[in-house]
């Protein structure tokens, strides 16, 4: 597998903030990946980066105005709200009956924002001069397999795999029995006295089900046996639908899934007919290409309406840079997604026409949000909140094939921002620290959060950085195509030190992956 290679920009220090509106305000780093492997992103996103195209930045969340906490919803535990069973709803009336109140919806779009533009410009005005040769490596320095053999002290690639998969497994709080605020509890016990003769059920035996509960579960069945997720290069059958919902369906008398509202038998004469198709946009699959150019008309339609951009832009070069350019490299693993790991877009087809387009990225422990996008015209749909759902219900699909895969991240959470704080109604969820880059639940965090906008989230005041650098020599650098550690690099370079960059970057993006990434150096 090829490493991953990146030209690190360093600090992008008072510039226009999309939040709050100051000119100067935000700071983050930034750095272009040319290439970089799925397990280099999801390591990057658990400690608070995220990508605009190939460009990969991070807020320095001590110092921008508005700080930006990376935000992750347990897919498997996920709890619809009132709200999203509204959404899930409408929808459904809208395809059944074509009959919908097209009032203005308040929901707020998942990431569809003016700042990933504004850093979408940033990234482009700083844009990568180096050509492809001087990114390729021909060789690796003797000295690069001399320190290698040196780390047999340390620990080994399965005990780094073991340890991985352990720090991303679901966070399920101590009180498992603990409701979610705003949320009814359905974990109380309850004690059952023994029934008088004549009064009340056995509770010895099974219970009695209602002929109607019956009725609509063989009717489910059915519709799912006739019923195909389709998946680029691969479909997903109906039988791994029928263990999904087998799984995640909620018993008699219990709150409904997505999954209820989503595989749902539709009346014969339905006024519409809603597919949802994934396509790879990196590399960009026949499918993705057959489809690009009216894909692009959306965006447009949508940038021009929602943000009031001028009918010239965005162009179709700004449209394939933003949100079709990706640096991960297609991967599949045995033991993986049929679709496979990279970068997708999943299209929101209604009666033969896209109206919505969600760009995801499938990592090995997630399915992360990138940006959204719609047409204008469907508004009403609360295609945003209803486009988050769906992409939670396609982490838990997903996790059936690839077990590991069972969190959904939807970018970042900025509290100081009243119209950002719908990301934290997708319950249960974390925040990531941003000095430890451990994951707290949400709702230890909001009463920290009211107190100051940039806090510790991690309460445990022992707790440090584990993936801080330990040392600076091991990072690996990209320099004339050769692959070296930085120590051999500083020998030999010419001119003035670059190691303050160099530590910069490697305490920023941690040690595992300044180990395994290339950082490229002119």
């Amino acid at each position: 597998m090829a490493a991953a290679v990146v030209e690190y920009k360093g600090w992008k220090e008072g510039y226009r903030c999309g939040y709050c509106g100051s000119e100067r305000g935000k700071v983050s780093a930034g750095m272009w990946a040319h290439s970089m492997t799925v397990q280099d992103y999801q390591d990057l996103i658990d400690r608070g980066w995220r990508r605009s195209g190939k460009y990969v930045y991070k807020p320095i969340m001590n110092q921008t105005c508005c700080p930006q906490y990376t935000i992750r919803c347990q897919a498997l535990h996920f709890q619809t709200s009132k709200s999203h069973k509204k959404v899930l709803k409408k929808m459904l009336k809208f395809i059944s009956k074509g009959d919908v109140s097209k009032a203005a919806s308040e929901e707020e779009p998942m990431d569809s924002h003016i700042e990933d533009v504004v850093t979408c410009d940033f990234a482009y005005k700083s844009e990568s001069h180096v050509s492809q040769s001087e990114l390729t490596p021909l060789s690796v320095d003797p000295t690069e397999r001399v320190e290698n053999e040196d780390k047999g002290t340390g620990e080994t690639k399965e005990e780094a795999k073991e340890q991985k998969v352990e720090s991303v497994s679901p966070q399920i709080p101590a009180d498992k029995d603990t409701p979610v605020p705003g949320e009814p509890s359905h974990s109380a016990k309850t004690v059952h006295a023994p029934p008088k003769p004549g009064k009340g059920a056995d509770l010895s035996k099974p219970p009695c089900r209602k002929a109607k509960d019956i009725r609509k579960e063989r009717k489910l069945q059915k519709l799912l046996q006739n019923q195909m997720c389709t998946l680029e290069g691969s479909q997903l059958q109906a039988g791994d639908q029928v263990v999904l919902l087998q799984n995640s369906k909620s018993k008699t008398n219990q709150p409904k899934t997505i999954e209820d509202f989503v595989f749902v038998s539709l009346p014969e004469d339905a006024r519409h007919k809603l597919e949802v198709r994934v396509v790879r946009s990196s590399p960009p699959s026949s499918q993705f290409k057959a489809t690009m150019q009216e894909s692009y008309q959306v965006y447009k339609r949508y940038q021009m309406v929602i943000h009031k951009d001028p009918p010239d832009k965005p162009t179709i070069n700004q449209f394939t840079r933003f949100l079709c350019d990706s640096p991960l490299e297609a991967e599949n693993a045995p033991n993986g997604p049929e679709c496979g790991y990279g970068s997708f877009h999943q299209q929101y087809w209604l009666d033969g026409k896209i109206i919505a387009v969600g760009v995801i990225d499938i990592l090995p422990y997630c399915v992360s949000s990138v940006y959204l996008y719609y047409d204008p015209d469907y508004s009403f749909l609360s295609l945003g909140v209803y486009s988050a759902l769906r992409e939670i219900a396609f982490t838990r699909q997903l996790h059936e094939k690839a077990p590991d895969l069972c969190f959904y991240y939807m970018g970042f959470y900025i509290h100081s921002c009243p119209k950002m704080r719908y990301k934290g109604q997708y319950r249960p969820s974390d925040l990531l620290c941003p000095e430890t880059y451990a994951w707290t639940p949400i709702e230890q965090c909001l009463p920290l959060l009211e107190h100051s906008k940039y806090c510790r989230l991690n309460q445990d005041v022992k707790a440090v950085d584990e993936g801080c650098v330990k040392e600076l020599g091991r990072v690996r650098v990209l320099h004339k195509r050769t692959v070296m550690p930085y120590s051999v690099y500083k020998k030999r370079r010419k001119g003035p030190s670059d190691e303050a960059s160099v530590q910069q970057y490697a305490s920023l993006v941690g040690q595992t992956c300044s180990e395994r990434m290339l950082l490229f150096r002119s």
